[in-house]
């Protein structure tokens, strides 16, 4: 099992972990920040969000970061002057919406849905909505088992969905104008599954509970399980990065599940995580 490292202490609940310019860049719920972090552990609040929960971040290919407005349903952009316009108004789709990821022909995948996540609350399916560099917004899949992290495989023809409530990796044809199609299981994880990354040999990195213990795998399309790594905190999300792109990078905290969301939110269990991986970042984010 690969070596863990702490990198970083003091978090309230990392999430939406990209390896951007040089650094680690990622959301840092419930402080309302948006953090970047070297590899040394040098770390500074780039943006401070407008919102509560949940937020999540990527670039547009010219650079432009955009973050996610979960309970606002707005997806927002960074102008070169830092300011922050509407990129995209998602509330015509569902009310709340949580990851976001860009391809490489700078469509914009977000997903949400009309959840209330929270105890005793009906559960609804969710969606993904696409972006289009023109600015127009459309649903391109529903049914969603509380979407979470997304993966677009390095060819662009492939988007990979976390469903949570399932606890799977559903995959989708991209075609050249966006939708998807062709929606298929690509692994079962058993339990879990959040926040995920690829790897150059097609496998992802996703946070996992096999047998109950938190940890974060290492899976092949058809489910295989080629490493794991165990946690002593619940992990939110990983990324791979660093100068060869082969640092896992895990955001974990104390998780005691949904009847606890705000003792999550009012304590500072977080950590960012750091283990070697045997095959370096690709695909996006």
């Amino acid at each position: 099992m690969p070596e863990r490292q702490t990198l970083m202490n003091g978090l309230v609940v990392g999430e939406s972990p990209r390896w951007h310019a040089g650094r680690l860049w990622f959301s840092n719920w419930g402080a309302q920040e948006i953090i970047a972090v070297d590899v040394n552990g040098r770390s500074e609040v780039m943006v401070r969000v407008p919102t509560t929960v949940p937020f999540s971040i990527d670039w547009l290919p010219d650079g432009r970061l955009l973050v996610v407005l979960g309970p606002e349903a707005r997806l927002l952009r960074q102008e070169p002057d830092r300011s922050m316009a509407t990129h995209a108004d998602l509330s015509g789709l569902a009310k709340g919406w949580n990851e976001i990821v860009v391809d490489g022909r700078g469509n914009t995948y977000v997903n949400g849905g009309d959840y209330k996540f929270g105890p005793g609350e009906p559960f609804v399916p969710g969606v993904v909505a696409l972006v289009t560099p023109d600015g127009s917004v459309r649903q391109v899949a529903d049914d969603i088992h509380f979407p979470n992290g997304m993966v677009v495989t390095p060819d662009n023809k492939t988007l990979i969905v976390t469903e949570s409530f399932k606890a799977r990796l559903t995959a989708f044809d991209i075609a050249a104008d966006g939708s998807l199609s062709n929606r298929r299981v690509w692994a079962e994880l058993g339990q879990g599954g959040d926040g995920i990354c690829m790897d150059a040999e097609g496998a992802v990195w996703t946070p996992a509970f096999p047998d109950g213990r938190p940890c974060c795998v290492r899976v092949r399309e058809g489910g295989e399980v080629l490493q794991r790594i165990e946690l002593d905190k619940f992990c939110f999300a990983c990324m791979l990065g660093g100068e060869d792109g082969k640092t896992l990078f895990m955001l974990v905290a104390e998780w005691r599940g949904v009847e606890h969301m705000n003792e999550l939110f009012s304590s500072h269990t977080g950590q960012l995580l750091t283990a070697q991986a045997p095959s370096p970042h690709a695909g996006r984010p």
